[in-house]
């Protein structure tokens, strides 16, 4: 047999080891990773190191993430991702390729960065699928809707839009042309708001080959674009929506205009707040997959914030996802899936996983609804904890060990043939796979389908089911609430209050879930027991709600207000009536004016459950109930007479909780003890339920009004901290900041307070906008992970994907209203020493004296706590009271449907449980801020009331006046940024220019600029 000769091409050698030196240890995707955290003129630069890195740092896909993440305002797209990136630095087109052509490397290659650029380039034309898994209907009526498929399955409904405009009209060309230089939301994994104007959207559609495009998925359409609203109409299946009951401003968002190109489309992903939606197709076709309420696709992780319930979801994008993970499952775990064409409209009910890809351009239209069939699982999901929440979106796979002991669990899980001891060996089954150890990752895949026999169990979507996971520990009142919530606390009690009122044929189904989200009918069982013992009437089924405002349960009962104290736990509600009651004395006492500004009380003590039963018991804010006495938080050296609640021991208090070593109070024992007060009900409104129908006199008035009352608050006699030697104030409380400086106990306590608050403010600051707290992922290849016990690094596959764990977490930082480039500086801008605060001179004796009067301080003077009074007022007249009942809600033009106008006076300041005793300018940030918006006139009219000086200037005071010391915007500012509530979210929420500021000074400025104006009246 003849030889065959072998040609060998040349062997090409790896130049991956030489060009990246010790980076050559890390994949290729955490590289590009870390590329993308650093700005786009370093890229540029690491693109000349090497070879290998002018290859990574020339990638498309890392250019797009460095452009959004620095995207700023309107976005246009440059043809390229590179370009438009370095167009952001203002850069000439030079910079993009020097030499004018790409080069070219050999001997390197990257199956990452081959998928990457497979996935950009891939076409969609044979994607359709449709295996009748989802029904298409026509002429469906509300009442078949409603039995065969409302909260039972997905329906593909034809015929709806016949009638739409919008079939006609919304096509590329049509909108390009009336709407061409309209400016729309854009939807992409960036923490950054993008915009784009249509002309420019429709220009990089036409161009791009992104794996995942940018994609129009704006809320507000309809306010950009008005004449869209009159193109369609909310479909007859889906007019029951109860969010209508909300104005347009209060809702969440519900509706949104969907534009995109072939590639795009929306991950998987379970509806905000479990709610049902339509989504309509004019143009185009959708690639749809569904899964039931529990059952998590393969690679998605679900977390769940274990302290606020607050959810996120990571996973691959809709095209990754059935490139990459949809091959590998066996057919009997892949997902319900249908191709949706033009004018059709799909039905997702509550709770089901949905994932979307655009098979070409596509422009549709969706609308969120909550109806009566998935009103409870709303209700629900917006209750404190977490544990429903995992449960409600993954399932069995969110259950441990101490669920399955729980008899109603093992029951269900019997039925349906699953039982701990199963969930147990599908847990030993899971394993972490590293880099190197499965390059095909052929385990993975494997992992991914053993785990769906889990996945696979029959789970129960039962609004009674699901409630059994509630954490009844927790308070709606006093837990904090998840940012992933769909609408803020006193917006969910509103809605539902409004509900209460405007369908009373249906109250049975709203008191479910009242009870559900914030424990509605226990709050009414403590009620009932106070109002009895003091001889009120019982609750009318109207007032069986608690209002929706405030942080704590409140009830109007006839002529009367009950409060039960519950915000901070039973220590911290203590001494917010105990300072309450002090100070109500106190204005009887001295007979101050503010008395009549104060609603009347008319009761307080304690109400408590000792075995089954409730017993009441009166305070008045002298001495220590015995029932109090037996908690184990209460000092020996508290005294048994005077007040010994009263505000010393509640600013001691708050000063312990501010430092960063202080421990959880244990309330063993004392869990089911409640303080409560009854006070007089105020006749008219809050102005919280007025503000946008005053008229503008009647806000001047009221900005007058608070400058009085603050006036009066302000000159009230304080109690001596020196009696209290019943506190404990010899631990290091009251220490000086400077041995070389004497000042008033008052104002060291003061200082030590804010020195402590200080000590951890950066960290505090950040975690306004990321959760860095432990977290449960869960999915059905990987079972449960832990942030907290990861002490390095770890890469975990899901599948194909890999998912870098710490950035997890970082990725929640979208919701921070921080500038970073603030943050940075915060330390900087502090002061080291706060006494600077006070102006301390030395006067002719040699004696350091404060330039500042220390006094008491609402601290929460906000919209809810103003009461307000209806008079009418002709153009002759000056204003009279008149009956309460006439305006229910205002008017837009001030009038009551006769001839007169109606005006509205302020006449209370309510809730004075957040008393304290400090720098009278502190009161100053709620009512700036919440009150007049940040409106500069109506804090300087205010200030042209209160008539005090807010620092005394002398000629022996020891600070220049031009130092920042000497301005009282730094000083305001500096207790924004102290504040323990989100003052600086409510800052950059209204002035949005400021999340663009270089310094703290300028939002100084900006916010309380005008306060430097101020000389007051010495």
């Amino acid at each position: 047999m003849a030889e065959v000769s072998e040609i060998h091409a040349p062997e090409l050698k790896d130049r991956r080891a030489d060009a990246l030196g010790d980076l050559r240890h890390l994949p290729d995707e955490i590289i590009l990773a870390i590329l993308a955290n650093i700005g786009a003129r370093d890229v540029s630069r690491l693109a000349c190191v090497s070879s290998v890195m002018y290859i990574l740092c020339n990638e498309e896909p890392l250019w797009m993430s460095l452009c959004l993440h620095n995207a700023k305002g309107h976005l246009e797209y440059k043809g390229s991702w590179k370009k438009t990136a370095l167009h952001q630095e203002h850069l000439p087109n030079g910079y993009v390729e020097p030499h004018g052509k790409r080069l070219h490397f050999d001997g390197f290659n990257s199956l990452f960065l081959y998928r990457r650029l497979y996935r950009c380039h891939t076409t969609l034309d044979g994607f359709t699928v449709d295996n009748g898994k989802v029904e298409r209907r026509k002429d469906l009526s509300v009442e078949e809707f409603f039995h065969e498929y409302d909260g039972k399955k997905p329906v593909l409904l034809t015929g709806l839009t016949d009638t739409w405009p919008a079939r006609s009209t919304w096509t590329t060309e049509q909108l390009l042309l009336n709407y061409g230089d309209t400016t729309f939301k854009i939807s992409q994994r960036s923490s950054r708001k993008i915009k784009m104007k249509f002309k420019d959207y429709v220009s990089y559609m036409k161009v791009q080959h992104d794996e995942d495009p940018l994609y129009i998925f704006d809320d507000k359409f309809g306010e950009a674009a008005p004449g869209l609203l009159k193109d369609y109409s909310v479909p007859h299946l889906f007019q029951e929506d109860f969010f209508d009951v909300l104005d347009r401003d209060q809702r969440p968002p519900f509706r949104w205009l969907i534009i995109g190109p072939e590639r795009s489309g929306a991950s998987w992903h379970v509806d905000p707040a479990l709610t049902s939606a339509w989504n309509t197709l004019l143009c185009g076709r959708k690639r749809w997959a569904l899964y039931p309420p529990g059952r998590v696709p393969a690679g998605v992780v679900v977390h769940v914030n274990e302290e606020d319930g607050d959810v996120n979801i990571q996973t691959p994008s809709s095209l990754q996802w059935w490139l990459d993970f949809y091959p590998i499952l066996d057919e009997e775990d892949k997902p319900i899936e249908c191709t949706q064409l033009p004018g059709e409209t799909i039905f997702v009910p509550s709770g089901w996983w949905h994932c979307v890809l655009n098979l070409e351009t596509t422009i549709a239209v969706t609308q969120n609804f909550v109806n009566s069939k998935n009103f409870e699982f709303v209700c629900l999901d917006m209750a404190p904890g977490y544990h429903h929440k995992g449960v409600c979106r993954a399932g069995l796979l969110a259950l441990d060990k101490d669920n399955f002991k729980n008899g109603k669990i093992d029951a269900f899980c019997d039925k349906d043939g699953l039982n701990y001891p199963d969930l147990t060996r599908k847990e030993k089954r899971i394993r972490t796979y590293r880099p190197g150890k499965d390059p095909d990752n052929q385990n993975a895949r494997k992992d991914v389908c053993e785990n769906y026999d889990l996945w696979n169990q029959d789970f129960c979507y039962d609004i009674d089911f699901l409630s059994m996971f509630l954490d009844h520990k927790k308070d709606h009142y006093s837990s904090l609430w998840s940012s992933s919530n769909c609408i803020g606390q006193r917006e969910m009690r509103e809605w539902l209050c409004k509900l209460w009122v405007g369908k009373p044929d249906m109250r049975e189904l709203i008191w479910k879930g009242a009870c559900l989200a914030l424990n509605a009918g226990k709050w009414l069982e403590c009620t009932s027991e106070i109002g009895a013992f003091h001889g009120l009437p019982s609750p009318t089924d109207d007032e069986r709600l608690p209002v929706d405002t405030g942080s704590n349960p409140v009830y109007l009962i006839s002529d009367s207000v009950v409060k039960l104290y519950v915000e901070g736990g039973l220590e911290a509600s203590v001494h917010s009536l105990g300072a309450e009651l002090e100070f109500y004395s106190l204005l009887r006492k001295v007979n101050s004016p503010l008395k009549d500004r104060i609603p009347d009380v008319l009761g307080s003590g304690f109400l408590y459950l000792d075995n089954g039963s409730y017993t009441i018991v009166p305070w008045d804010g002298k001495g220590v109930p015995e029932v109090i006495a037996k908690c184990n938080w209460i000092s020996a050296n508290c005294v048994e007479n005077g007040f010994s609640f009263g505000v010393w021991s509640k600013i001691y208090f708050e000063y312990k909780k501010a430092g960063a070593t202080y421990e959880s109070i244990s309330l063993a024992g004392c869990t089911a003890i409640w303080p409560y007060i009854i006070t007089k009900r105020c006749k008219g409104k809050i102005f919280a339920q007025l503000r946008d129908t005053l008229l503008s006199e009647d806000v001047l008035n009221l900005a007058s009004f608070l400058g009085e009352q603050l006036h009066n608050l302000h000159i009230l006699p304080h109690p001596s901290v020196n009696n209290l030697i019943h506190l404990p104030f010899d631990d290091g409380f009251m220490d000086a900041i400077s041995d070389k400086i004497s000042i008033p106990a008052e104002w060291k306590i003061f200082i030590r307070t804010l020195a402590r608050k200080r000590e951890d403010v950066s960290n505090r600051l950040t975690k306004c906008g990321i959760t860095n707290r432990s977290y449960s992922l869960l999915s059905p290849s990987k079972g449960k992970l832990d942030f907290t016990r990861l002490k390095s690094v770890e890469c975990v596959y899901y599948g194909t994907r890999l998912w870098l764990l710490t950035v997890a977490v970082a990725s929640l930082t979208g919701g921070d209203p921080i500038p970073s480039s603030l943050m940075e500086k915060v330390d900087e801008y502090l002061p080291n020493d706060f006494t600077k605060l006070l102006n301390i001179f030395q006067d002719e004796n040699g004696q350091d004296k404060v330039n500042k009067h220390c006094c008491w301080i609402h601290s929460d003077i906000m919209d809810d706590n103003i009461h307000l009074e209806p008079c009418q007022i002709s153009t002759c007249s000056t204003p009279h009271a008149i009956d309460s009942s006439l305006p229910d809600n205002g008017s837009t033009d001030g009038c009551n449907g006769s001839t007169e106008k109606v005006s509205w006076r302020p006449c209370h300041i309510l809730d004075f449980s957040d008393l304290s005793i400090g720098d009278p300018i502190w009161d100053l940030v709620p009512i700036h801020l919440d009150v007049f918006r940040g409106d500069s006139s109506l804090l300087k009219r205010c200030l042209e009331s209160y008539k005090l000086p807010l620092v005394r200037r002398t000629s022996q005071t020891g600070l220049e006046l031009d130092s920042k010391f000497g301005r009282l915007s730094y000083h305001a500012m500096c207790y924004c940024i102290l504040h323990e509530d989100n003052v600086l979210g409510a800052i950059f929420s209204l002035w949005e220019e400021l999340k663009e500021a270089k310094s703290w000074e300028e939002v100084e400025e900006t916010v309380w600029g005008e306060l430097n104006n101020y000389d007051g009246f010495c």
